[in-house]
């Protein structure tokens, strides 16, 4: 069995324990003086030989604070608003493998979620695209959540149903061996289906804070003709709005994202300090992988938010960091007969 995240993609060496038949992949700190084309053999190995390999770990975002119709479902409709948010997204920004070709892993997404009164909740979906090497990873999930007033907040329950191709292009494989066995059968391009499905719940209360509890492809569903296998993942993420005292003008956001898929453990935290609702700037960490630098300006509803990864993990000295730009637009609708207490924007 070959287990894969996206964390140990790029730096990864290969070794066998002694008293352990399984291949397995480890970090290694000097990736560039092996070949990334053994990397993808081993890849490839994984689905020849029938195992299982498993999904990446979800992407990585500095901007999770303001995506969470990505990794949620309940949170559908908890704008207000049609609410859309657009993300662009490089990491590891001039990266190379060994014959020198640019392999920055890169990230698409696009969210848009409403209230739908006569539902009683809302609808929301999201479309993203993961470009790794001669991978690629193209996800479009579609949601429903159903939501109520409880004590001074919303309590809302969501469902979504996910669909994920998997591609690659066994043209841009370069093994070592001219008459490698494995890579040398294959031709062309490959593709995948997979179908699964999300819970989540999410609880809100205005200009206070808020709290979401999520798991997607709860099903591990694998695909039948690359034996590719979903593997399960939860999220748990909060965050608060805290208005310091004497000073209304300036609110501190601190928020924090735990994702836990059976086998990686991930922990992202922030800060943002927000001036007069119109712009903000902060700090953000992700263990064992970096340290984020966030700004924003908000124009008119339109907001604007960059930030920029100092890498701090093995992969520090061969990248420029990783970039990310995200654009967001909440299209308010009229909610009074829907809502009966004021609904915060803050966190999109």
């Amino acid at each position: 069995m070959v287990i894969i995240t996206k964390k140990t993609v790029f730096l990864s060496r290969f070794y066998h324990e002694p008293d352990n038949p399984c291949l397995t992949l480890q970090p290694y700190p000097y990736l560039h003086k092996i070949k990334i084309s053994v990397l993808y053999l081993l890849i490839i190995l994984g689905f020849q030989a029938g195992g299982f390999i498993y999904a990446q770990q979800p992407t990585l975002i500095t901007h999770y604070m303001f995506t969470n119709m990505a990794t949620n479902p309940a949170f559908a409709g908890g704008s207000g608003g049609i609410n859309a948010t657009g993300l662009v997204r490089q990491q590891w920004m001039g990266w190379k493998d060994s014959d020198g070709t640019k392999s920055t892993p890169q990230t698409f997404l696009l969210t848009v979620d409403s209230p739908i009164r006569k539902l009683h909740g809302g609808l929301g979906g999201s479309i993203s695209q993961d470009q790794i090497g001669a991978f690629k990873n193209i996800v479009l999930k579609l949601g429903y959540a159903y939501s109520m007033e409880a004590m001074s907040g919303d309590l809302s329950f969501g469902l979504q149903g996910s669909l994920l191709n998997i591609s690659y292009d066994a043209s841009k494989f370069n093994p070592i061996d001219d008459n490698d066995p494995v890579l040398g059968s294959l031709e062309g391009k490959r593709s995948d289906m997979i179908v699964d499905m999300g819970l989540g719940v999410f609880y809100k209360v205005p200009e206070k804070y808020y709290i979401g509890l999520s798991a997607e492809n709860i099903l591990q569903s694998k695909g039948k003709k690359t034996s590719y296998k979903l593997r399960r993942t939860y999220y748990l993420n909060g965050g608060y709005q805290w208005t310091i005292p004497d000073h209304p003008a300036y609110e501190l956001l601190p928020s924090a994202q735990f994702m836990y898929d059976g086998a990686v453990f991930q922990l992202s935290a922030s800060a943002l300090l927000m001036y007069n609702n119109k712009f903000y700037g902060g700090l953000g960490y992700r263990i064992e992988d970096a340290v984020s630098v966030l700004a924003g300006v908000v124009v008119k509803g339109l907001r604007i938010g960059v930030a920029y990864d100092i890498s701090t993990s093995a992969m520090s000295k061969y990248n420029n960091g990783g970039l990310e730009i995200m654009v967001n637009y909440c299209f308010k609708i009229d909610t009074d007969k829907f809502r009966k207490s004021y609904r915060n924007t803050r966190f999109l």
